[in-house]
């Protein structure tokens, strides 16, 4: 730390008690200043030769026939004016980066200027300021800390102004020009505290980009702000490093913060400070991670921050939703609501998203008349695209363990990213059995409006499985998971798929006919949730359905027509199955018996076995529905 020694005489200021401060001298005191409940006894002839203000003062005094000053208004108070009071004296005064400005906004107050005597006390800081101080590092951001309790003179001086500027400007100088001296707070190497055997006292320690990032964080919000504006302005420093700093100086002024939650605190000064680092974020996309945006976004939230803040940091995540993991996307509801979960936030991110591929498309059309098509920056690539699915899929399960999740928020959400084609819906069958386990009460219709965002083609082998076991789930999607799995199995043998019997594939499309009043009960069975017997049925079915194929796949190793033979006792199985079940019996006898392997009537619907759409690639986009 720098520092710097006036005057050369011994320090004869004493105290008398802790409002009583006199010069011990054989001259008697004929002036008394008074500074709060402070009392300085001194003598005229040492002020008045250096001091404007104070002879201006004492005139008026004479003419009141007293020998009291009061000048409470003092900058930096007594501690200020004992510093002033000794210069005066000639008496050995220390000036260092913490009483310096104190001492400068003192001898403003007291007019100690060139003009009463040439080498005053301002003259001197002055030099000493920039001689010194502002060529320090770690002493101006001192200084700088000192500045806020004497506001507005020390702004008035360019003394706040000069500290930024220096460490601005110090914040931008090129690494190799940097000394590690400069950080202060960092811990020292081995070699630098002379403990390690192979220093050879040459400093070879690369400095890293965000050196000083650390060292500002002792600055109050108000001037770490007009720090970091004043470096951004420079455009030097990339923005990766600024990223780097405000995230630094949330975690360090925020109580909790890098746990994802605001501690109890001074609330109106944890906003201010949120709000300050939301408007110093730069606007290049991904120099920050978006989980520190979810963390700012959290705290907004928490603290009922204005919509402005909010609103900006909704758009930065939705556009790169895809770093977000799921525990960053559980924010929690304000107290006044009834569920768990922010769910609304999280959808109007997740819109924003997908809005950035709607705004190329607007950009794409007005260049249309541009003779080559090039791809526009910010088109969301299928990755990110599957990377968000998954994501929101994951979401959808955590909070479904909320008993007062309504099933429009878990619906309307999933169904922001069923466009997104996905090579698995293992992880929506996963947050749908969450719900229906957490929501047992949900009616039939409900049941059934959550399980068409699902399709039973894109589960995986155990996910058919624990679908076949799933008591949960209508007895129509545990029909089609082992339909479908049996399809599975005939197109890994290579043989035919075999197709649903044409009255199922009326009955899930909807399309009853003239035969509707017929089958309405029927419907109500179908929509209804399997009985533990039908379900070990059709596990056992299944089993032995996956067995045949395995046998089948020996025989054609020694029979030539073993494939097709497999294939048809197969399939045979599946219809006697089928044909068992008091539900299906009533459809087949209400569509005429037949059992038939007809075409699909649409190609929307889940009962469809077209092999092209058991072999669709994860690039499409049609999302197939349960009912």
């Amino acid at each position: 730390m720098k520092f710097m020694k006036l005057g050369s005489k011994p320090d004869s200021f004493q105290t008398d008690g802790s409002n009583v401060r006199y010069v011990a001298s054989e001259l008697a005191t004929d002036i008394i200043l008074i500074v709060g409940d402070v009392k300085f006894y001194l003598h005229k002839f040492p002020l008045l030769s250096k001091s404007s203000r104070l002879q201006k003062l004492v005139a008026t005094t004479n003419e009141e026939n007293t020998d009291e000053v009061q000048i409470s208004d003092i900058p930096g108070g007594p501690a200020a004016l004992e510093i002033c009071v000794k210069f005066c004296y000639g008496m050995t005064v220390t000036l260092n980066a913490y009483n310096v400005v104190a001492a400068r906004c003192a001898a403003e107050y007291l007019e100690m200027h060139e003009a009463i005597e040439k080498g005053n006390l301002i003259y001197k800081i002055d030099v000493f300021l920039t001689s010194s101080i502002f060529r320090s590092w770690k002493d101006s951001i001192i200084v700088l800390q000192t500045t806020k309790s004497l506001l507005p003179l020390s702004e008035d001086l360019k003394v706040v102004s000069n500290c930024v500027d220096s460490i601005a400007t110090k914040a931008c100088v090129d690494v190799s020009k940097v000394d590690w001296s400069y950080t202060y707070n960092q811990k020292k190497l081995p070699e630098e505290n002379g403990n390690d055997p192979n220093w050879n006292g040459v400093r070879n320690r690369l400095v890293p980009k965000d050196w000083w990032v650390a060292d500002l964080c002792e600055l109050e919000i108000d001037l770490y702000k007009h720090v970091l504006m004043i470096i951004k302005a420079k455009r030097i420093v990339s923005n990766d490093v600024i990223g780097a700093a405000l995230k630094a100086y949330a975690c360090r002024r925020l109580p909790g913060f890098s746990k994802g939650m605001i501690q109890s605190g001074d609330m109106i000064k944890h906003e201010s400070i949120v709000d300050t680092i939301v408007r110093l974020l730069p606007a290049e996309k991904g120099c920050v991670s978006c989980s520190f945006l979810l963390k700012l976004l959290k705290a907004t939230i928490l603290m009922d921050s204005g919509e402005m803040a909010k609103d900006e940091l909704v758009r930065r995540i939705g556009q790169q939703l895809e770093e977000a993991s799921v525990n960053d996307l559980l924010i929690r509801a304000s107290e006044e609501e009834t569920t768990m979960y922010d769910v609304s936030t999280v959808q109007k991110i997740v819109q924003e998203f997908l809005m950035q591929d709607q705004n190329a498309e607007i950009e794409s059309l007005e260049d249309s008349n541009e003779l080559q098509e090039t791809r526009k920056p910010g088109i969301l690539s299928d990755a990110s695209k599957l990377m968000v699915a998954k994501l929101i899929d994951g979401y959808l399960a955590e909070i479904s363990k909320d008993a007062n999740l309504p099933l429009s928020n878990f619906v309307d959400l999933a169904e922001m990213v069923s466009d997104i084609s996905r090579p698995a819906h293992d992880g929506l069958y996963r947050a749908i059995d969450m719900y229906l386990k957490e929501h047992p009460g949900i009616s039939k219709s409900e049941r059934k409006r959550i399980c068409k965002l699902m399709d039973c083609k894109k589960l995986s082998v155990d996910a058919c499985m624990h679908a076949v076991q799933n008591e949960r789930l209508p007895l129509r999607v545990v029909v089609q998971v082992l339909f479908f799995e049996q399809v599975r199995v005939a197109a890994s043998s290579g043989s035919s798929t075999p197709d649903l019997p044409k009255g199922i594939k009326e009955l899930n499309s909807g399309s009853h006919g003239s035969s509707r009043s017929a089958t309405t009960n029927i419907e109500e069975d179908w929509d209804a949730v399997a009985t533990a017997e039908e379900l070990k049925a059709l596990k056992g079915e299944l089993a032995s359905l996956r067995l045949a194929n395995g046998v089948g796949g020996s025989e054609r190793n020694g029979i030539g027509d073993g494939k097709s033979n497999v294939d048809k006792a197969a399939i045979s199985k599946m219809k006697g199955l089928l044909k068992s079940n008091k539900i299906f019996t009533k459809l087949w006898s209400s569509k005429g018996g037949q059992g038939e392997n007809s075409g699909s009537d649409s190609s929307d619907s889940l009962g469809s076995a077209n092999p092209e759409e058991v072999k669709s690639t994860p690039s499409r986009n049609r999302r197939h529905s349960v009912s």
